[in-house]
């Protein structure tokens, strides 16, 4: 189903559409950190996508609550944005062969990601508002609370050592 078919006809079925893409960029996003961790020099950097793993495993099982909880199941659709983002990260990271300045570039596709999510997480908030979905809200600001504190950290991080380091 692409995001503008005929099979998409109220809010209610968009928030579905929607829960399905942010449930399908952060399973992609569980398989891409393994390498962004892999890649990392800095020890603070690589802690921190090692402990946003596990975030983003426990944000999939909130995801997957949501969708019980709004009597669905949890089911995957295509996100060419994150896709894109995720590629785009490939690209550069293999392009990039001083470490300091490949951290760099890792905390930016990293932050890219994380405003990726923020978008798609505020927007299903206010959608689950909308709709009587008080409860779907909460379980969701969880997730969305965690990716503003990844991407504080991340531009933290980055202002701190990171950016100075690869200048």
């Amino acid at each position: 189903m692409g995001l503008f078919t005929k099979d998409i006809n109220t809010l209610d079925d968009l928030f579905v559409h929607q829960l399905q893409d942010i449930y399908y960029a952060e399973n992609q996003i569980t398989k891409a950190l393994p390498t962004m961790i892999a890649k990392a020099t800095d020890p603070g950097l690589r802690s921190g996508f090692q402990q946003h793993l596990i975030e983003t495993q426990n944000q999939i099982k909130r995801l997957e609550q949501v969708f019980q909880m709004h009597g669905q199941t949890p089911k995957a659709v295509d996100c060419p944005a994150i896709d894109g983002i995720i590629k785009e990260a490939n690209e550069v990271i293999g392009e990039v062969a001083d470490k300091e300045v490949l951290d760099a570039a890792l905390v930016a596709s990293a932050q890219a990601v994380e405003h990726y999510e923020i978008t798609r997480y505020g927007t299903l908030i206010a959608w689950a508002k909308q709709l009587g979905r008080d409860d779907c809200a909460s379980v969701l600001q969880q997730n969305l609370d965690e990716e503003y504190a990844t991407d504080k950290k991340l531009t933290a991080m980055a202002e701190a050592k990171v950016n100075v380091r690869a200048a």
